[in-house]
């Protein structure tokens, strides 16, 4: 058997202002942006640059009940991971693009990681894996 992850939700509040954000500040790929009147949305799937597996789809809030995670799908913990072959490069080009990091860079076992938030809030790791993980 085998199986993938190919896209994980993430309800955002506008679809716009969301792919500006994923697109321009952190250099994800449009990879498909497509209106289905039939539901009077969008099918909105960003990647991040060379990226070639799980992907993000970006999902508008349709409820009042949705609309109270945005920001906060898990409680505030960390849920998505950027890995990134050069920790350094990116860590600085996110903070010259104004991207908030609300933990310090820190040398782990398994490599050098930080915590930043996205337009909404929610959390993500930037690490760089070290070569024995």
């Amino acid at each position: 058997m085998r199986q993938t992850i190919v896209h994980v939700a993430l309800v955002v509040r506008d679809y716009d202002e969301a792919i500006q954000f994923y697109t321009e500040t952190l250099h994800f790929t449009l990879v498909e942006d497509i209106y289905q009147p039939e539901q009077d949305k969008r099918w909105v799937v960003v990647a991040p640059p060379g990226s070639s597996g799980t992907t993000l789809l970006l999902a508008r809030a349709s409820s009042d009940e949705q609309e109270v995670f945005i920001g906060n799908q898990t409680g505030r913990r960390v849920f998505l991971f950027l890995s990134t072959d050069d920790f350094w490069r990116d860590y600085s080009e996110m903070i010259d693009r104004g991207v908030k990091f609300v933990r310090d860079p820190k040398t782990e076992a398994y490599g050098i990681v930080a915590v930043f938030e996205d337009l909404y809030g929610n959390r993500w790791d930037l690490l760089q894996l070290s070569k024995n993980f």
